[in-house]
């Protein structure tokens, strides 16, 4: 069993940053991969980033390349996402979910556990 419990998200104007955090419980923190995800209201959850166990390769959706990064302190159980130069589109869910397989990183289902999420609303 993995607890996911995301903190962060809040209200910040477009060109605003925000920095989320997820701590992890139960399982090794570094046997597992992370990943972040967002959902806005009336659509699907989409992905967002996706970290390896390791920290050592990181993934992003072309609509955040460049302006948001994802970290992982496997010492302290925390994911993090780093989100610089935010836009009214970003406005959504963030959850944070671990992965036990591989591949399909972006693919819902490739995740086992699940956050409650944090709501981040970028203003214009």
């Amino acid at each position: 069993q993995v607890q996911l419990v995301e903190s962060g998200g809040g209200l910040v104007q477009a060109g605003g940053s925000l920095r989320l955090s997820c701590a992890a419980s139960g399982r090794t923190f570094s046997s597992y991969a992370m990943g972040w995800f967002r959902q806005a209201p009336g659509k699907e959850r989409e992905f967002v980033s996706h970290i390896t166990w390791t920290g050592g390769s990181a993934y992003y959706a072309d609509s955040v390349k460049g302006r948001f990064t994802i970290s992982r302190d496997n010492a302290k159980n925390i994911l993090y996402l780093q989100m610089n130069s935010l836009r009214p589109e970003d406005t959504a869910t963030y959850y944070c979910a671990a992965s036990f397989g591989s591949g399909r990183y972006s693919y819902t289902g490739q995740y086992n556990y699940w956050g409650q999420g944090t709501q981040v609303t970028v203003s214009s």
